[in-house]
């Protein structure tokens, strides 16, 4: 199975599986989440798997996520063979009219990674992240603290999760610039119904080596089959979909007559792989251009074990290109003008660079890692 296959996250020496369990759903204060035993279940098994990476953050399941999570840890004894991330930004304490609770500022993110490494039982996280841009921080702020908790030893290293392409830029150079500790990642949202990274992040997690994690592969589930395009949202099968759906919360919303289009287009390539059309998604956001893992969420131990073998196959060319086809996005300026310009920065030749698949970059070995 592809999960103990290891490869480095960005340009760090830290490795980690292509497959990363997000635990998101570990708690029932959502609506949606699971139960402790079912919790620990699709932990022990992604473990057994040979899976080393794991993915949580301050504000999931108000806490519960954490604790659970640093539980089944140390009852495994397994603190030093996980890559174990968390993220701060949101007011996980609910704290009413009290500005300095959430936010990406300093004062809250000692205050949230204090909480963290209390609820998860350790005394470091091996990747923490920003959760959300507050648009307010300055970066230099960020980038300080966050190089001075990993001097302390409370991180190892830190990565940014939703925010905007030219902020994750700044705050890399910046702090190479300064001899600091620069992020060495991204989780972003990245599915075959929202590729809204590839219009800046992935050529920038190219160029700077800042990895991707893709967080919703299967887009809150509207792509693993289960949702129907017939089917009114408020009627379609329990889930987070229709929860969202019946709160009518439009940025969140995956009931949309283009993404139904790229659910038959999923649905007619795993009919002819004779594979799930989770496992089909999740093989395709993989392969793509500086993505180094995939988050893997689930409610069930079934979902989970239909998802962790999808990597243990090939996508062929031709299928591959019928879903990039189905979810393509539209030219924007500027690449869309500089692509017209091209033959007059060339000097009238065709010049051809197509950046190369994941396995091509990384085909090294490191000893018994693959």
């Amino acid at each position: 199975m592809s999960l103990d296959i290891y490869h480095p996250l960005g340009r760090t020496g830290l490795r980690v599986s292509r497959l990363a369990l997000g635990t998101m759903t570990f708690g029932p204060e959502y609506g949606w989440g699971c139960d402790e035993a079912t919790s620990r279940a699709m932990f022990d098994r992604y473990i057994d798997a040979g899976g080393n990476f794991i993915d949580t953050a301050d504000v999931y399941t108000g806490g519960t996520s954490e604790r659970w999570l640093g539980q089944f840890i140390r009852e495994a004894k397994l603190r030093d063979r996980v890559v174990l991330a968390t993220k701060y930004t949101h007011n996980v304490a609910n704290k009413a009219r009290d500005p300095n609770a959430a936010g990406n500022g300093r004062k809250n993110l000692i205050r949230a990674l204090e909480a963290s490494l209390t609820r998860l039982g350790t005394d470091y996280i091996d990747l923490y992240y920003l959760h959300t841009w507050d648009q307010l921080t300055p970066v230099e702020e960020v980038v300080g603290t966050l190089d001075n908790l990993v001097r302390q030893g409370k991180l190892r290293h830190y990565a940014l999760s939703d925010v905007p392409a030219w902020y994750a830029a700044r705050a890399k150079t910046l702090a190479e610039c300064r001899g600091l500790e620069a992020p060495c990642a991204l989780q972003l949202e990245y599915s075959l119904v929202e590729r809204g990274i590839e219009y800046e992040f992935s050529a920038m997690g190219q160029e700077l080596n800042m990895g991707i994690v893709a967080w919703s592969p299967l887009a809150s589930g509207l792509l693993s089959g289960k949702y129907k395009a017939d089917t009114p949202a408020a009627e379609q099968n329990a889930g987070r979909l229709r929860t969202t759906a019946q709160v009518a919360t439009p940025a969140l919303s995956k009931f949309k007559p283009r993404n139904w289009e790229v659910v038959a287009a999923l649905e007619a390539v795993a009919q002819e792989l004779g594979r799930p059309m989770a496992q089909v998604a999740i093989n395709w956001v993989a392969n793509r251009p500086a993505v180094s893992s995939v988050l893997l969420g689930a409610t069930q131990l079934a979902q989970l074990e239909q998802t962790l073998p999808a990597l243990d196959f090939e996508l062929p060319p031709e299928l591959e290109a019928k879903l990039d086809l189905a979810g393509q996005l539209p030219p924007i300026f500027p690449y869309a003008f500089i692509d017209t310009m091209a033959p007059r920065m060339h000097g009238g030749a065709k010049i051809e660079e197509k950046p190369p698949r994941y396995g091509q970059r990384l085909a090294q070995r490191h000893g018994g890692w693959r």
